[in-house]
C-alpha cells in the first residue's frame, strides 16, 4: 500500500503548525503546491482514484507525513481552496482522521494566536456544511478519553448546529438540513453522555438534548422520556441522575398544554421519591427535581384558565405528599454557608407560589404544614443574612452561579422569600395566614432592609452607583422587603398601617440601645426604618389617622439624629433629608424649615457625597412649597452651589442636580430672573454636551423650560439661543451625531407657548433649515423632531406666517411639500412618526389654504396609512380623518361621498378601507383629546344615516377555538380569525364601549385579586346592578352630578404622556365633555330613528346594552 498524506479541503489541516521549519518540510511544500496547480491528467498519472470527498489523500514515496504539522508561513495561499482526491483508506481509517482533524480544529481554536483561531472558526464553519458534520461532533463530546474543555466546546458547537440544521422551519435555519440518519446517531449519543461525571459537559449535553426535543419530541423521538425516567429511577447512576434531571429541567419548561397532563403522574412520584431521599441524593439533585415540579405546576396553572377541572383533579392526589415534602425542606434553620441549601429552599418557594396562585382552593385547607416551617426559614435567614451580608464583608457566594447558570448567593434566596410572602400577603384566600402575625411579619422585614456592608463601601466610593441604586428599583432584597410593607398595608389596611408604625417604634427603640452601647451599626437600623417607612409614605399619608403618629415619629428621629457626625453617618443623614420631603406634609413647619436651610447649607459644604444627593432629593420636593422669605436670603447660595455640582456632576448624579436645579428655577421665580445670565450659559454648554445622551439633554431642556417661563426670562433666553442654534440647522450634514436633533428640540421647547415676536424670531432663523430637514435628511430621529417644530412654527405663527417671507404663496407651497414627503407611502413609518401634529396644525390654523386641496390631502393620507407600520402614527393619521368629518359638519355626506370617490387598494374604495381600519384600530388610540375627537366622530357618521354605512362590513369580534392554550406554533398555523359586521353596529359598539369605559372609571376603587376557581357568572350582572343603583336616583335617572364625575374620571385616567399641546391648546374640540355628548348622542339617535336604534341595539353584548339604558334613563 502506498504511503499517503494528508490534506484538507479548508484552511484547518494548516493551522496548526510546528515551531521551526526544516528544509525537507520547505521542499514538501513546494511539490505540494506544484501538485495544486496540476491538471487532472497529470493528477491520474499518479494511479489516483478521483472521487469528492471532505478529507483527501496525495502519494508521496518518503512517508506518511501529515500537512498539519507543516510551518503555517511556508504554506501557499492557493492551496486552501484546492480540492484533492482520496487516496486509497479504509472507511474505518478515514472516520478516525476525520474525527483527529476535528479535535486539532477544535484546539486551534482555543489557540491564542489570532490567525490560528480564526482559521480554525472558518474551517469548521465549512465543515459544518458537510455531511456527518454532527456526528463528528457529537462524538468528540462522548469520548471521554479526550480533554474536557475539547469535549465540552463539541457539544456547544453542535447546539449551534442543531439550532441551524436541524429544523427547516426554524427562523435561523441554514442549508443543509440534517438527515434523518444522522439526526438518530446524533440523539444516540447525546443520550449516551447524560451521564458524564464532568457537570459542564453534562450540562451542555442536556441543552443538546433539550434543543432536539423541540423539534423531535415526542413524534420522532418517543424513546426519549422513557430514557430519562429509566436513568432517574437508577440510584446508582448518580451522574445519570444529574444528566437526566438537567435534561428534564430544560424539557419541562417548554412543554405545551397536551404534554404536561401526560407525563405529570408519571414524572411526579419518580421526582418526589428524589427529593424525599436525601440520604441517597444530595441537595443539588434535589433541588433539580424540585425545578421539574415547577416548570409543570407553572404549565399546568396556565391551563387552569381553560381546563380547570381537569388540572385541579390531576393535582389533587400530588398536592398533600409534596406539601408535606416542602414542610421539610423549609422546617430546618437556614444553614451559614451552604448555597446549595439555599438553592433547593428557592426552588420550594417558587412551586408553593404556583400552587398558591394557580390552585387557591386546594392548597388553603392544606397550607397550615407550610406556615410553621416558613417562619422558621424567614426568622433564621434574616440571622445568617444579617451576619454574612449586613455585617460582613461581603457575600461569599455573591455573583456564583452553579454549573447550570443558576444564582448562589444568599441575597437571591432572600429575594425569592420575599416574593413568596409577596404572594402569600396579596391573595386574599391567605393573607389571613399572616393576619395575626402581621406585626411580626413587618418587625423582621425592617431588619432585612439596613444596608449591607457591601452597599456601604460601593455607595462610598460612587456615588453615581447609590443614585442610580436607589432611583431605578434595582433587584435587591431592600427593594423586595419595601415592596412586602407596600403589600402588607394594601392587604390588611389599617391592621398593616398599625403594624408598621408599631414594628418602626420597637425598632427605633433598639437602635437607640445600640446607639447608646456604642454598637457601630446602630445607625443601619435607623436608616432601615426611615427607609421602610419613606417607601409607604403614600400609603401612610392617605390614612389620615396614622399621620399624627408617623409626625411624631420621624421629628424624634430628626432631633436626636441630627446631631450625630455627618462625617461617621453620611448614609443616616441622606435618608434624613429624604424623609423630611416624603413627610413635610405631617412635620413640624419649623423642623422642615431647619431642614430645608440644613440642605441649601448641605450643598455647599465638604460633606460626603451621599449628604449631598440626600439633599437634593430633599430640596427637588421641598422647593416647591417652601417659604419664600427663606428663599430669598439663600437662593444665590443655592443657584451657586447646585451650578458648581453641575460641573462635578456624572450621570445619574447630574440628573438629579438638573432635576433640584429645575425645582429652585420654578421656586425662586421672581429671583431666578436676575441670575438667568449665569445659569443660563452652564446649561446650554451641559445641554451641547450631552446632546446625545437623552436623559441628561432631556433633563438640560426642562431647566431651560423652567428658565424660559419666569417672568423676563424668555427674550434674553431666545437671543441666546438662536445664533447657536442657526449655524447648525442651515449646516445639518457638518454636525456630530444628535445635534441637528437635539438643536430642533431645543427651538420647539422655546416656540411652545412663546408670544408672535417670539415665534418670528425663531421662524426667521429656523423656517428653512427645517424645511430643508424635512425634505432632504434621511435621518428618521430628525425628522421627526423638525415635524414637531414645523407643527409648533405653524401653530405659534398661524395666519402670520405665511406673510413673514413677503411671499404667502410660497410659504405655503413649502409647507405642502413637506406634507407630501411625510405622507410618501414609502417613506419609512419612523420618519413619518409625527406628521399626524403637523396636518392638524395646518387644518387647524390655514383651513382655507388646506381647503384648496383637501381631496390631494385625503388620497396621501389613505396611502400612507395603507403602508403604516407603526400603531401610534396610524393612531394620529386616523384622528387626521376624525377632525376632517367634525370640519365637514353639517356636511358629512360630502366627505363620505368624497373618501367612496377615492380608491384604496386592496378595497372597493378609501371610505370602505378607512372605516375598517379605524374601527379596528380605536381601541388602540390614546390621550383624552385623541379619543374625544375619534369617537365624536364616528357618531357624527352614524348620526348621518348614509347608504355607504350599510355597504361596509368591519372586523367584529375574535372567533375562540378549542385549541386550548395558544402556543406560537399554533399561532403560526391557525391564526386569528374575526367575524365581519356592519359598519353602523360596529360604531355602535364603540360608542356603548366607551360608556363602559367612563362608568367603570367613576366607580373604580382599588384593584382586588381574584382567582380564576371563585368567578361566576353572575358577577358582571351584580356589577351592572350596583352601578345602576350607585348612580341613578328617583325613577332611575342618572344625575348630573354623576355625569360630570363621568367626564372628569375620563379626563384624569388619560395618561398625561400622549397629551399633546399642540393638538389640546388650540381645538374648541377639546372642550367636549364626551361623557354628556354620549348622553345626549343616544337619547336624540334613539328618538329620530327608533327603528334603526332598536336594530342596532339588538346587536349588543348584554353589558353594552345596560351601559346604553342607563344614560337613556335620566
Amino acid at each position: 500500500m502506498k504511503r499517503s498524506l494528508v490534506l484538507s479541503t479548508s484552511p484547518v489541516a494548516l493551522i496548526s503548525a510546528m515551531q521551526s521549519s526544516t528544509e525537507r518540510s520547505f521542499e514538501l511544500c513546494l511539490r505540494v503546491n506544484d501538485c495544486s496547480s496540476a491538471n487532472k491528467s497529470a493528477i491520474r498519472s499518479t494511479d489516483v482514484e478521483i472521487a469528492r470527498a471532505p478529507y483527501f489523500f496525495l502519494p508521496f514515496s518518503e512517508g506518511d507525513v501529515d500537512l498539519r504539522l507543516l510551518p503555517l508561513r511556508l504554506l501557499d495561499r492557493d492551496l486552501r481552496a484546492v480540492e484533492f482526491p482520496i487516496y486509497g483508506s479504509s472507511l474505518d481509517e478515514l472516520l478516525s482522521r476525520d474525527q483527529q482533524w476535528l479535535i486539532n480544529c477544535l484546539s486551534a481554536s482555543l489557540d491564542p494566536n489570532h490567525q490560528v483561531r480564526s482559521f480554525a472558526e472558518t474551517s469548521l464553519q465549512q465543515a459544518s456544511l458537510q455531511p456527518g458534520f454532527g456526528v463528528a461532533l457529537a462524538s468528540v463530546g462522548a469520548n471521554r478519553e479526550l480533554p474536557n474543555g475539547l469535549r465540552q466546546l463539541a457539544v456547544v458547537l453542535l447546539k449551534q448546529f442543531i439550532k441551524k440544521h436541524w429544523n427547516e422551519d426554524e427562523e435561523d435555519f441554514e442549508h443543509p438540513v440534517a438527515s434523518t440518519d444522522e439526526k438518530a446517531s446524533i440523539r444516540r449519543l447525546l443520550l449516551s453522555s447524560l451521564d458524564d461525571p464532568y457537570k459542564k459537559i453534562c450540562t451542555a449535553v442536556s441543552v443538546a438534548v433539550a434543543s432536539i426535543a423541540q423539534y423531535d419530541w415526542p413524534d420522532d423521538w418517543p424513546e426519549l422520556m422513557p430514557f430519562l425516567l429509566s436513568l432517574i429511577n437508577d440510584q446508582t447512576k448518580k451522574n445519570a441522575v444529574h444528566g437526566a434531571l438537567r435534561c428534564l429541567a430544560l424539557i419541562s419548561s417548554d412543554m405545551d398544554d397536551k404534554l404536561v397532563p401526560e407525563i405529570v403522574p408519571v414524572l411526579f412520584p419518580c421526582l418526589h421519591l428524589i427529593v424525599s431521599s436525601p440520604q441517597n441524593y444530595d441537595t443539588y439533585l434535589r433541588s433539580k427535581a424540585v425545578t421539574i415540579v415547577y416548570n409543570c405546576t407553572s404549565m399546568l396553572g396556565v391551563m387552569s384558565g381553560v381546563y380547570k377541572t381537569d388540572t385541579s383533579e390531576l393535582m389533587l392526589p400530588m398536592l398533600q405528599p409534596w406539601m408535606d415534602q416542602f414542610s421539610s425542606i423549609l422546617n430546618h434553620r437556614v444553614p451559614a454557608e451552604d448555597p446549595d441549601d439555599w438553592s433547593i429552599r428557592m426552588e420550594v418557594l417558587k412551586c408553593l407560589s404556583q400552587f398558591i396562585k394557580n390552585f387557591p382552593g386546594l392548597v388553603e385547607t392544606r397550607f397550615i404544614v407550610i406556615v410553621g416551617p416558613l417562619w422558621q426559614t424567614f426568622v433564621s435567614s434574616l440571622e445568617v443574612y444579617q451576619r454574612s451580608s449586613i455585617e460582613g464583608a461581603e457575600d461569599p457566594y455573591d455573583g456564583r452561579y452553579d454549573s447550570d447558570g443558576a444564582e448562589k448567593s444568599l441575597e437571591s434566596f432572600v429575594i425569592q422569600l420575599f416574593e413568596f410572602l409577596l404572594t402569600i400577603v396579596g391573595s386574599p384566600k391567605f393573607v389571613k395566614v399572616v393576619a395575626n402575625n402581621v406585626k411580626e411579619l413587618v418587625y423582621y422585614t425592617i431588619g432585612f432592609l439596613q444596608m449591607t456592608e457591601q452597599q456601604v463601601h460601593t455607595w462610598s466610593l460612587d456615588a453615581n452607583q447609590y443614585v442610580a441604586d436607589e432611583d431605578d428599583n434595582t433587584y435587591s432584597c431592600r427593594v423586595s422587603g419595601a415592596l412586602l410593607l407596600e403589600e402588607v398595608i394594601s392587604s390588611c389596611g389599617a391592621e398593616g398601617i398599625q403594624a408598621v408604625i408599631d414594628s418602626a417604634k420597637r425598632r427605633i427603640s433598639e437602635s437607640q440601645q445600640g446607639k447608646d452601647s456604642g454598637s457601630p451599626g446602630w445607625w443601619r437600623l435607623r436608616e432601615a426604618i426611615l427607609f421602610a417607612l419613606a417607601s409607604v409614605s403614600d400609603q401612610l399619608l392617605q390614612a389620615e389617622v396614622s399621620a399624627l403618629g408617623i409626625g411624631n415619629i420621624l421629628e424624634q428621629i430628626l432631633t436626636e439624629d441630627m446631631a450625630t457626625g455627618v462625617h461617621e453617618y453620611p448614609f443616616l443623614y441622606a435618608r434624613l433629608f429624604s424623609s423630611v420631603a416624603k413627610f413635610s406634609s405631617v412635620i413640624n413647619h419649623r423642623v422642615t424649615e431647619h431642614f430645608l436651610y440644613a440642605a441649601i447649607k448641605s450643598l455647599g459644604m465638604d460633606v460626603p457625597p451621599p449628604v449631598k444627593v440626600g439633599a437634593c432629593r430633599a430640596l427637588s420636593q421641598l422647593l416647591p412649597d417652601a417659604d419664600r422669605g427663606i428663599l430669598r436670603s439663600h437662593v444665590l447660595d443655592l443657584f451657586s452651589s447646585l451650578t458648581e455640582l453641575l460641573n462635578n456632576a456624572s450621570d445619574e448624579t447630574m440628573h438629579l442636580v438638573l432635576e433640584t436645579l429645575q425645582a429652585a428655577v420654578k421656586a425662586g421665580h421672581e429671583f431666578s430672573a436676575s441670575i438667568e445670565p449665569i445659569i443660563s450659559p452652564i446649561i446650554l454648554n451641559m445641554w451641547a454636551s450631552h446632546v446625545s445622551d437623552p436623559f441628561i439633554s432631556i433633563d438640560a431642556l426642562e431647566v431651560l423650560e423652567a428658565i424660559k417661563n419666569v417672568p423676563g426670562c424668555i427674550h434674553s433666553l431666545v437671543s441666546r439661543v438662536l445664533p447657536y442654534i442657526g449655524p447648525i440647522l442651515s449646516n445639518p450634514l457638518q454636525q456630530p451625531d444628535g445635534l441637528v436633533s437635539g438643536s430642533l428640540d431645543l427651538v420647539t421647547m422655546l416656540l411652545k407657548n412663546a408670544s408672535i415676536d417670539v415665534v418670528k424670531a425663531v421662524y426667521e432663523v429656523s423656517f428653512d433649515p427645517v424645511i430643508r430637514i424635512i425634505l432632504q435628511s434621511d435621518d428618521h430621529s430628525e425628522m421627526q423632531n423638525a415635524t414637531q417644530c414645523l407643527a409648533a412654527l405653524v401653530s405659534g405663527g398661524k395666519q402670520d406666517l405665511l406673510s413673514w417671507c413677503g411671499d404667502p404663496g410660497f410659504t405655503m407651497r413649502s409647507l405642502l411639500d413637506v406634507v407630501s414627503r411625510l405622507l410618501d407611502p414609502d417613506l419609512e413609518s419612523s420618519g413619518s412618526l409625527f406628521v399626524g401634529s403637523y396636518i392638524l396644525q395646518l387644518i387647524l390654523h390655514l383651513p382655507s389654504q388646506m381647503a384648496q386641496h383637501i381631496r390631494d390631502l385625503v388620497a396621501a393620507l389613505i396611502r400612507r396609512t395603507q403602508s403604516c407600520q407603526i400603531s401610534g402614527l396610524k393612531s394620529s393619521l386616523l384622528l387626521i380623518f376624525a377632525r376632517l368629518v367634525h370640519m365637514s359638519v353639517p356636511h358629512i355626506g360630502q366627505f363620505i361621498d368624497l373618501l367612496v370617490s377615492i380608491p384604496a387598494e386592496g378595497h372597493i374604495n378609501s371610505f370602505a378601507y378607512l372605516m375598517f381600519e379605524w374601527t379596528r384600530q380605536q381601541g388602540e388610540i390614546q390621550g383624552a383629546y385623541q379619543m374625544k375627537v375619534t369617537t365624536t366622530a364616528l357618531a357624527l357618521l352614524l348620526s348621518t344615516r348614509n347608504v355607504e354605512l350599510g355597504n361596509v362590513n368591519v372586523q367584529g369580534h375574535l372567533i375562540k377555538t378549542a385549541m386550548g392554550i395558544t402556543t406560537r406554533s399554533r399561532a403560526k398555523e391557525v391564526p386569528d380569525q374575526w367575524t365581519l359586521v356592519p359598519l353602523p353596529t360596529k360604531i355602535m359598539a364603540i360608542l356603548a364601549d366607551t360608556l363602559i369605559e367612563i362608568q367603570e372609571q367613576v366607580l373604580a376603587g382599588e384593584d382586588e385579586d381574584t382567582d380564576w376557581e371563585e368567578v361566576e357568572t353572575e358577577d358582571a350582572e351584580t356589577d351592572q346592578d350596583l352601578l345602576y343603583s350607585a348612580s341613578a336616583k328617583l325613577h332611575g335617572r342618572p344625575t348630573y352630578e354623576y355625569l360630570d364625575a363621568m367626564a372628569k374620571a375620563f379626563n384624569e385616567d388619560e395618561d398625561e404622556e400622549y397629551e399633546d399641546e399642540l393638538f389640546s391648546g388650540a381645538d374648541p374640540l377639546n372642550e367636549i365633555n364626551l361623557a354628556n355628548y354620549l348622553v345626549e348622542f343616544f337619547a336624540k339617535f334613539s328618538q329620530s330613528d327608533k327603528p334603526f336604534f332598536d336594530h342596532l341595539f339588538q346587536s349588543l353584548t348584554k353589558a353594552q346594552q345596560t351601559a346604553i339604558q342607563m344614560v337613556l334613563k335620566r
